[in-house]
């Protein structure tokens, strides 16, 4: 039956995106009783592994190399008709121990999140070793360099405004299934007052002579990884709002940013800084405005919410997609002059018309509910397999 279905999730620690979409989706199945596990598919071949490419990751968002292997990977997959790529060839190698590791499970479903684990699906079903159901879910506003040499049964997009340029990429239209990118619904379709979430919040962070009910609070984010120049936009902000607004930064894991600006804005009253925080949710109930570089998952998160957002300079790669996106749907604001941050966002706290145009375009634009989809999808196909199975078993 459908109840007895084991479905494996497998991401990667690139970035924390990528496994906040794998838990939103074991939430989901959590709560409709599906059996579900979450596999770091690098971690199948060693801890260590895993770890030197999630640090690789981190250090190669701080300079100029991430962008110049997206850009080489987007070239070589539009322009180069070859049997496989180098991504393909490396997540070839550990293909054997990711069916072991399939088989062991007797899961009955696989789910990427992320394109090394597609790669390594895509390896299994041309040896012809694995013919189960397998979905991929996109975790950006655009198509991945590599991704059109993966083979897998569905590709779950963010956006049916995407869906032309995935297809002229080379993914297959009737394979694209635009339903958005799955998000924590619990945390994000709810929303506390705004003034409950500032007490909260006080008391958890210990903001003890923050007055919770007067004046705006600006959300800073800066990813998992504590990406940008946030210097530059906190002086800006901190020197042009008035005495009754306060700000909170979010530094992630990075623990140098967080003791630089600890250091620089030692002794500021309307600020609050944060290293990682489970408390994202909360912080944005509580705040009028957030700026956050353009990751897919914490801006589907704040469109979903439903909070204005100010983009920040994206991660070259990738998030300069998101960032176009959002910007051209009215989803955000998007701009690399931190001046010109800081004005967008004071508007967007006093101008409510202003305000007001960019939550609706939120609220046409977002699937609060991607990630019950994505099971109705699962078990809906499952039930054709299913179904499939019966009559020919009946047939023979």
């Amino acid at each position: 039956s459908l109840l007895t279905m084991k479905i494996l999730i497998l991401s990667c620690n690139t970035g924390e995106g990528h496994n906040s979409c794998a838990k939103a989706l074991k939430i989901a199945m959590d709560r409709r009783g599906i059996v579900c596990d979450i596999q770091d598919t690098l971690a199948l071949v060693s801890d260590e592994l895993s770890q030197r490419v999630a640090n690789a990751y981190v250090s190669s968002t701080q300079g100029a190399l991430f962008e110049t292997v997206y850009k080489i990977g987007g070239f070589v997959s539009d322009n180069i008709d070859f049997h496989q790529s180098l991504v393909y060839g490396v997540n070839r190698l550990y293909a054997n121990t990711l069916y072991e590791h399939i088989r062991d499970g007797a899961y009955d479903v696989v789910v990427c999140v992320h394109l090394f684990p597609a790669e390594a699906m895509t390896a299994l079903r041309r040896n012809a070793m694995l013919q189960i159901p397998t979905y991929f879910v996109m975790t950006d506003y655009t198509c991945i360099p590599f991704l059109a040499e993966t083979d897998l049964d569905f590709y779950i997009i963010p956006h049916e405004h995407l869906v032309e340029e995935f297809v002229e990429k080379g993914v297959p239209r009737e394979k694209l299934v635009p339903i958005g990118i799955p998000v924590d619904e619990q945390k994000f379709t709810t929303r506390k007052p705004k003034r409950q979430a500032r007490q909260l919040l006080a008391d958890t962070l210990g903001l003890h002579d923050w007055t919770t009910n007067s004046g705006h609070w600006y959300l800073i984010m800066s990813g998992s990884m504590g990406y940008g120049n946030l210097d530059a936009l906190m002086h800006q902000l901190l020197m042009r709002i008035r005495k009754e607004d306060k700000v909170v930064c979010v530094c992630g894991r990075n623990q140098q940013m967080y003791d630089n600006l600890q250091t620089t804005f030692a002794n500021d009253k309307q600020l609050c800084l944060l290293g990682f925080t489970d408390q994202v949710s909360l912080l944005m109930d509580a705040s009028d405005v957030i700026f956050t570089k353009p990751g897919g998952i914490t801006s589907t998160e704040a469109i979903v919410k439903n909070i204005p957002i100010l983009h920040t300079a994206p991660i070259p790669g990738l998030e300069n997609y998101n960032a176009r996106f959002f910007h051209n749907h009215g989803l955000s604001y998007h701009t690399n002059d931190t001046n010109q941050q800081v004005a967008i966002a004071m508007r967007l706290c006093e101008d409510k018309a202003f305000r007001n145009r960019m939550l609706q375009q939120q609220r046409l634009n977002s699937n609060p509910h991607t990630s019950d989809d994505v099971i109705d999808l699962i078990l809906n196909k499952q039930e054709i397999v299913y179904e499939e199975q019966e009559t020919t078993y009946i047939a023979r």
